[in-house]
């Protein structure tokens, strides 16, 4: 298995596992008070468009060419570190 491929496969595996936490948190919103509601669902809106955006590079990535996958792959960190980092927040906000 090549490094690239490797690297697609993990980052698909993480996609996937923070989709599930953002479900779990989604769930926990759903069961508190209108007002906490609605400002956890603007954070929630943030992390989803963070995770499409993790979701569009790594398609990017996909079908990058040796040359443009560096590029790709260092836009792809920034965006997964933003994420990691929002998720981790989240979580521990929404209890």
């Amino acid at each position: 298995m090549s490094i690239y491929t490797a690297n697609i496969q993990k980052m698909e595996t993480q996609l996937n596992v923070w989709n599930a936490q953002i479900k779990l948190l989604e769930a926990r919103i759903a069961s508190t008070s209108t007002n906490l509601k609605l400002l956890r669902a603007r954070e929630l809106n943030e992390l989803r468009a963070q995770q499409r955006a993790a979701a569009d590079i790594l398609k990017e990535m996909k079908n990058a060419t040796s040359e443009a996958w560096g590029e790709a792959k260092a836009t792809a960190d920034k965006i997964w570190d933003d994420l990691k980092i929002g998720i981790a927040a989240a979580h521990t906000e929404i209890k």
